[in-house]
């Protein structure tokens, strides 16, 4: 047997209980050298569970059965990378801790440039070359997106031999996950064994070369990636292949109504620096304004500035021709229900100790003044409606897949009757058929609610064929804007253009042979 046949890591036979209740079963995974093995499935399929075995990582209390084998170190890049972020210490000293374990056998003298020349390789190698901003900033100031990067730039610090990278391309728009498929291949061009955990088929369909499908807690179907993707033989498999994007919205005249929100001369800032400047921009009733850009373009800053998350800016924004106050915490309870904010990372939106029905609930009773008991009906109703039981929605978030706590998520923002829903990248790391429901969801708020308007950040332009109207950020500056068919088809700015000519790139790849 060759060295690229022996596996360096192996699971065979694993099964993962909670409470009598199987989230793995059976499942069996060979990891070769130079290779990418994709695990695919829905929310709550055993993906994440099965990365997370290969670094010997368990739910609380899981009775966990078979053998897990592995050779050398493994890198772990999360779904979530604030939760393995230290927020008290900035980019540089988080990364330089771990340079410094390998320049240890150097000369004293050398040890600081050498140990700073490994973080730069390893930013630059994670898609962010231009460093030294960054690795001034602390954890909550970069973006998503940026996060993801600092931590896969740790993983390939730590020399590790199989990187389990559990949804990698997040939250990224479609220059920056072109850069991170790129570098995934490259790091399995030098013999790196990649684990790849993702709902996103486009970037599956690029990188894999082994891909297993995964159904309540079961391998249904594996193989190689391009047998799969042109001969699948599982009918969930099939049902993964076939769910489509939305069809864009035909799109009406200028809309001649007064605006529910309007932002003029928007400047916001991370400290010193400005990070975004937004000179005009309205959202009208019953509208979808979809805000495009690559991460760290400041799509999420001009979110939390509308949901008063963001107080570190001038301009005026105005609500029904009212000016909102820049702070939530000076906003009055009528304010506060208006404007809601379903965000990225809803694991960490809710508390882990209490029931996500209550958590659903407690808007209404708190926003509305409406009693506990009808709040707590009336958010049941929500949640079944988004498609969560009646026996999920009384599970506390630890539970729940990431999908689930979306739905939830979105539930609780409704149970505010507000005025302007602003969803943060709702679909980022949700499998295809998934998505489309959570999809399905917005489009008929949109039919069914003609005082329901929806700002969606997204980095993702088959998610932004759901809006009417679409902004497009670069580097904190508003480049273009107009309605969606005509930004999505003949865009005028060069980024946009750019933008729109790697989405078509990065859906027309085919599988690496």
């Amino acid at each position: 047997m060759s060295e690229s046949d022996t596996p360096v890591a192996e699971i065979r036979d694993l099964r993962v209980e909670i409470d009598g209740r199987a989230i793995v079963d059976g499942v069996n995974l060979r990891v070769l050298p130079g290779r990418v093995t994709a695990l695919v499935g829905a929310s709550g399929s055993g993906k994440t569970t099965t990365g997370l075995a290969l670094l010997g990582e368990y739910p609380p209390a899981a009775r966990v059965t078979g053998d897990v084998r592995v050779s050398g170190n493994v890198g772990y890049v999360p779904q979530h990378p604030a939760a393995v972020l230290n927020p008290a210490r900035r980019v540089s000293a988080l990364l330089t801790d771990i340079a410094r374990t390998q320049v240890r056998d150097l000369p004293r003298a050398q040890r600081k440039s050498a140990a700073r020349e490994r973080v730069l390789r390893a930013l630059s190698d994670a898609q962010l070359p231009d460093a030294e901003p960054l690795l001034r900033r602390h954890p909550h100031q970069l973006s998503g997106g940026q996060q993801q990067r600092v931590v896969l730039a740790q993983a390939l610090l730590l020399g590790a031999r199989v990187i389990v990278a559990d949804e990698p391309t997040t939250g990224q728009d479609a220059l920056t996950k072109s850069r991170i498929v790129d570098e995934l291949a490259a790091v399995a061009a030098r013999g790196i064994a990649v684990v790849l955990l993702s709902h996103d088929l486009d970037v599956v369909r690029t990188l894999a070369d082994d891909v297993l499908v995964m159904k309540a807690g079961r391998v249904v179907e594996s193989g190689p990636a391009e047998r799969l993707w042109l001969a699948p033989r599982h009918e969930w498999t099939r049902q993964l292949l076939d769910a489509r994007p939305p069809i864009p919205q035909e799109q009406s005249a200028e809309d001649t109504t007064e605006p529910v929100l309007r932002i003029r001369d928007l400047t916001a800032r991370h400290g010193r620096s400005a990070v975004l400047r937004t000179p005009g921009l309205t959202v009208h009733p019953g509208e979808c304004l979809a805000v495009v850009g690559r991460s760290g373009s400041g799509k999420t800053t001009l979110a939390r500035c509308l949901a008063g998350l963001h107080r570190d800016h001038d301009g005026e924004i105005d609500l029904d021709g009212t000016r909102l106050p820049r702070s939530l915490r000076h906003r009055d309870r009528a304010q506060l229900r208006a404007v809601q904010y379903v965000f990225q990372d809803a694991r960490a939106a809710f508390d882990e100790f209490r029931p996500v029905l209550d958590q659903v609930a407690r808007t209404a009773v708190r926003l509305r003044g409406i009693d506990p008991r009808t709040a707590g009906e009336e958010a049941l109703t929500t949640l079944t409606g988004l498609g969560l039981t009646s026996g999920l929605a009384r599970r506390r978030p630890p539970q729940l897949s990431g999908g689930e706590l979306q739905r939830a998520a979105l539930a609780r923002a409704l149970l505010a009757h507000p005025r302007v829903l602003i969803c943060d990248e709702i679909t980022s790391g949700l499998d295809t058929v998934t998505r489309r429901g959570i999809l399905d969801v917005l489009e008929g708020l949109l039919r069914d609610r003609d005082d329901l308007s929806l700002v969606l950040i997204t980095h993702d332009l088959d998610t932004a064929r759901l809006a009417h109207r679409i902004a497009v950020l670069d580097a904190g500056e508003l480049v273009e804007q107009g309605p969606a068919d005509r930004i999505l088809t003949a865009p005028e700015d060069p980024f946009t253009v750019s933008l729109m000519e790697t989405t078509a790139r990065m859906e027309s790849r085919t599988p690496l042979l």
